[in-house]
């Protein structure tokens, strides 16, 4: 069983600049909510007990998002407005289930999953990345299915556009499962048009196994500086690990670019 989910929040957002010198970007409303609750929504729906959020010290927001007893207890009280009663017990229920993690330098995703390594208590862990929104079906719910299935390793995959694949990691695939599930052979961090093994691409929900943090500790930094998870997931599937490419039926929204978060809520306005 999938209990517990972690949330990397420590990136600086530049791709929705100037919305995010002032803003972190997982807060920012979509269709007049916080991107970061449709994630948190997606994990409870599919079962997840606790939430490590990695944060760091500039992205303190969020952390004070979830601690405003005084403001809504002042407002409550002299308002006495349901709506206002309903979202104070709604950040009380998140807040019992999250757990906040630092990352204070941005060395890449592989670093910021390490940072919750002492936190891990079972075999698996569930991966979520706020930019990356699946609607009309819980994604993470349909890959906790697939693992329990598999008792494996399982990834979002989608079908991208063969000349996108250098934004993506992309999967070299192996065999066909079933319908929505296969085998691969490994991964490859942003190759360029003509090193891509597929148009598979990585989308950002992962059920990863514990043992991932001896690979991620020494792990040096790859593309762009940084650690990259990809790497130590190619490092695992050489030693025999069995991973799968889940391909989900849920309706993706990219909210990490400007065009991308002004269409998400369009998109999500429409449910």
């Amino acid at each position: 069983m999938i209990k517990q989910a972690i949330i990397p929040l420590a990136g600086l957002g530049t791709r929705l600049l100037p919305l995010t010198s002032v803003f972190a970007k997982e807060l920012l409303p979509i269709n007049g909510k916080p991107g970061l609750e449709y994630i948190i929504n997606e994990c409870i729906d599919a079962g997840i007990k606790q939430i490590i959020f990695i944060i760091s010290k500039r992205k303190m927001m969020i952390k004070k998002y979830f601690y405003k007893d005084k403001f809504y207890k002042d407002l409550i009280k002299k308002k006495k407005d349901p709506r206002i009663i309903q979202e104070y017990q709604k950040i009380l229920k998140y807040r019992k289930m999250i757990k906040f993690v630092y990352q204070n330098k941005p060395k890449g995703t592989g670093d910021a999953v390490l940072k919750t390594k002492k936190y891990i208590k079972d075999k698996y862990f569930l991966m979520l990345l706020p930019d990356d929104l699946i609607i009309k079906k819980n994604c993470s719910k349909s890959m906790i299915q697939s693992h329990k299935k598999f008792k494996s390793s399982v990834m979002a995959s989608m079908s991208v556009n063969k000349n996108t694949v250098a934004r993506w990691g992309i999967y070299k695939l192996n065999k066909k499962l079933n319908i929505t599930d296969y085998s691969i052979k490994g991964v490859i961090e942003k190759p360029k048009i003509k090193e891509a093994p597929s148009n598979k691409a990585v989308i950002g929900r992962y059920i990863l196994p514990k043992k991932i943090f001896s690979k991620l500790k020494n792990l040096k930094p790859g593309k762009g500086g940084e650690i990259h998870i990809t790497d130590a997931i190619q490092l695992l599937i050489n030693d025999n690990e069995k991973f799968i490419a889940h391909n989900f039926t849920g309706k993706y929204l990219d909210c990490g670019t400007m065009d991308g978060y002004i269409n998400s809520s369009k998109e999500i306005a429409k449910l």
